[in-house]
């Protein structure tokens, strides 16, 4: 496969840009791998597909408001800080990303907040557009992070092309969020409402939780034509015995594990056994998932429709066929369904 193949034209009106007003009740397309058949529905009629025992992979990542606006000492400049991960809490050292990047060096203090409250130093350049912060506040850890968070906006995507608006605290994360960490929300699960969880609790479906801390390598650019040659940046991922546990019962009993997101899908995947069958883990993960692959574990995948070029399509294709998947996403676009993290579903069965 090579990155070509994955091009085609995407009406810039397709990407949606807020959030329904009901998360249940986006459209979704569903795909029947074995005979080629299209459905048009809405999410909540996922219940029709899914029986007692079925199992149900989520990513429980909590995203947390990483980008902030700020200003260079003595220039004034503006620059942006988008906060990757916390290196050392006591230390207050944190692994950004800054923008205009060239005007930040080693030694630069940045300042955050409408009266400068939260000062930071520029201690390491790791990459072209890669820091590492210091940042200069003696309080107890919990305080130095709520009033950072407080300066913090919601990380949506830079193809939703407004400012962050309130309804993105709610709705660009997903209501079963747990474990701080993502600074891109897993966007298949944020279709799920308590009520529609409600209902396939009591259907009898099970539920197994991993947390992938999703990273901007998802929306980083592919600059090889060759796949087999690009490296994913890694991202930080935990499954528990009680995931496992869930996960191989539904697999000995022949009932569907449905997994929700791409994210959830390569984690799964990066860690199972010779024979088939998922192992806790606590690591990081860097795998690439591009057609032709063998799922070991993953019988159903529910994705949003992605962007062109994207590793997130190349992992659905991988998951429900090329040619098919393709061509599922010229109906989605001849259809009007909305693209991107607030956009439509897919389910692949």
């Amino acid at each position: 496969m090579k990155l070509s193949t994955f091009k085609f034209n995407l009406p810039q009106e397709l990407i949606a840009q807020f959030p329904i007003p009901n998360r249940d009740e986006s459209r979704l397309m569903v795909i029947h791998r074995k005979t080629g058949e299209i459905e048009h529905k809405i999410f909540k009629d996922i219940l029709q597909y899914f029986d007692d025992k079925d199992a149900f992979v989520f990513n429980d990542t909590l995203v947390f408001p990483a980008r902030l606006y700020g200003n260079k000492e003595k220039t004034g400049a503006k620059i942006e800080v988008f906060l990757l991960r916390e290196l050392n809490p006591e230390l207050r050292l944190w692994d950004v990303l800054v923008d205009p990047a060239r005007k930040i060096r080693i030694g630069n203090k940045l300042y955050f907040g409408e009266d400068d409250s939260m000062v930071a130093e520029v201690i390491d350049n790791t990459t072209s557009r890669g820091r590492t912060l210091r940042f200069l506040y003696d309080s107890p850890h919990d305080e130095f992070k709520s009033i950072l968070y407080a300066l913090g906006e919601m990380p949506i995507p830079s193809y939703v092309e407004r400012t962050v608006e309130p309804i993105d605290k709610e709705r660009y994360q997903t209501i079963y969020a747990k474990n701080e960490g993502a600074v891109i929300a897993p966007a298949a699960g944020l279709h799920f409402s308590r009520e529609l969880m409600k209902r396939l609790e009591i259907k009898g479906c099970e539920f197994a939780y991993i947390t992938i801390h999703s990273g901007l390598g998802n929306f980083r650019d592919i600059d090889v034509e060759d796949l087999t040659k690009h490296k994913m940046d890694s991202e930080q991922a935990v499954i528990g015995s009680e995931a496992v546990k869930i996960v191989n019962k539904a697999k000995d009993s022949n009932k569907q594990i449905c997994v929700v997101g791409t994210s959830a899908l390569r984690a799964i995947e990066s860690t199972v056994t010779s024979n088939g069958y998922l192992k806790e883990f606590d690591g990081w993960t860097n795998k690439f998932i591009f057609p032709p692959y063998d799922f070991a574990v993953a019988t159903r995948l529910i994705t949003n429709f992605h962007l062109p070029l994207s590793s997130m399509l190349m992992q659905a294709t991988a998951f429900g066929g090329f040619e098919l998947i393709m061509s599922a996403y010229q109906q989605a676009i001849n259809d009007k369904y909305r693209f991107g993290a607030y956009g439509d579903a897919m389910l692949i069965l």
